[in-house]
């Protein structure tokens, strides 16, 4: 049994999160989560929907809309989080989530794809994915940031299952406009958790970074590495989610509203398998083999959509690899951000994993719709393995991985330098 300190009480132990940083861990995870649901919520059901509208029989034009929410969060990361820094976390952070449920509301009542366009846009405009990332900084101690930047990762990976099951379902019952008012309304509640139940730090936990340090952030090979993957692999999510909806209405005969029939197992069996490599690169200290494994299932994963006749067996087993693989990473990337970042750049190395991250939704939806307006779907899986591909080689030249006491060098590393 621990001994008591002088004050009667257990002394802290360093090696655990307190229950106050579990606590800001676990509630602004959730306010991430709120976020990424009203981007992921729309996806299954966002193409069918708007091909019924005004200029919705050009794919180019649906797919500018559909990623549009993430033009104007990659031009407003950086600026949201330098706000907070001046005029504090959660000020800035509840403009935002005011920004998003206001444009949540212009979707809502749009009767045209322009208007959709409009009120994506503005759900976007609330970037503050480094604002809370910041705030979790500021709320737990640097041995302890990793656990809460994981804690992040996962809730994403488990917001996606969900959205992907009930985003059906919602629109069978409430429609579009239902969905983007469920969004507003959980932006608000958001707001509410974030000044009642989140604990306010009293003072942020990292250094003020200089220009140099600044600098040698941006330049960092590895973290570079890292950004353009979770731009990689959110352009992927985004683009393929032009042509899924549509495949699973033509080759497996279901309307979108049975789609859940296909999501609901798929994206569960998916998460409860990913937590075995999960648990087994923090366990044993092997998150290299098991990153780069996801990356490389992943590129296979999309050719196969596009080498394989779409029978309705072929695309459930498609789409559980593609959830296995995004889950996996999605739960990855930022772990390693937070991890790899020197303490005095992990805001702004943050910010800008999150602009990338917001560029990867804007650019797959533009470009799927795009491709697949000239080319067809194969292409767009095609050019998207490829793209996975290339990531895969620039992930291997990764010099530097977490491993037992901090930051080690990958096998080879050393000798390649030499």
């Amino acid at each position: 049994m621990a001994s008591l300190n002088e004050a009667g009480q257990r002394p802290l132990d360093p090696n655990r999160m307190t229950p106050a940083e579990r606590q800001a861990s676990a509630w602004l995870a959730w306010l991430y989560g709120v976020r990424m649901f009203g981007m992921f919520l729309v996806l299954p059901v966002f193409v069918v929907h708007a091909s019924t509208l005004p200029g919705g029989d050009n794919a180019a034009r649906v797919g500018f809309a559909l990623g549009i929410y993430g033009l104007t969060q990659a031009l407003l990361q950086i600026p949201f989080g330098m706000a907070s820094d001046r005029f504090g976390r959660k000020p800035v952070i509840t403009a935002g989530l005011l920004l998003m449920a206001v444009g949540s509301i212009v979707a809502a009542l749009a009767e045209t794809l322009d208007g959709l366009a409009i009120g994506r846009a503005l759900q976007g405009a609330g970037a503050v994915s480094a604002a809370i990332s910041a705030l979790v900084a500021d709320s737990t101690r640097d041995n302890q940031r990793s656990k809460a930047m994981a804690i992040i990762g996962a809730s994403i990976g488990v917001v996606y299952a969900i959205s992907i099951v009930v985003a059906p379902l919602a629109y069978a019952q409430v429609g579009l406009s239902g969905i983007f008012l469920i969004t507003a309304l959980l932006s608000l509640s958001a707001i509410a958790i974030l000044w009642w139940r989140v604990p306010t730090p009293a003072a942020p936990a990292g250094a003020t970074i200089g220009a140099a340090s600044a600098w040698r952030v941006l330049v960092d090979p590895d973290l570079a590495r890292l950004n353009v993957g979770i731009f990689v692999l959110h352009l992927v999510q985004m683009a393929i989610f032009v042509i899924v909806p549509a495949w699973i209405v033509r080759h497996a005969g279901l309307p979108l509203a049975e789609h859940w029939k296909i999501y609901l197992p798929v994206v569960t069996l998916a998460f409860v398998i990913m937590l075995l490599p999960l648990g087994r690169a923090e366990r044993k200290q092997q998150i290299r083999p098991v990153f780069l494994a996801a990356v490389a299932l992943l590129a296979l994963c999309l050719a196969g959509f596009a080498a394989i006749p779409p029978g309705p067996w072929m695309l459930v087993g498609l789409l559980l690899l593609f959830f296995f693989c995004f889950n996996l990473l999605e739960a990855l990337l930022p772990s390693l951000i937070s991890r790899l970042a020197p303490v005095e750049g992990r805001g702004l190395a943050l910010g800008v994993f999150s602009t990338a991250q917001a560029l990867g939704l804007f650019a797959g939806g533009l470009l799927g719709g795009a491709i697949q307006q000239r080319f067809g779907d194969a292409t767009v899986f095609l050019a998207t393995a490829l793209l996975v591909a290339l990531w895969w080689l620039l992930a291997r030249a990764a010099r530097r991985w977490p491993g037992r006491g901090g930051t080690v060098a990958a096998p080879g590393a050393a000798a390649d330098a030499a």
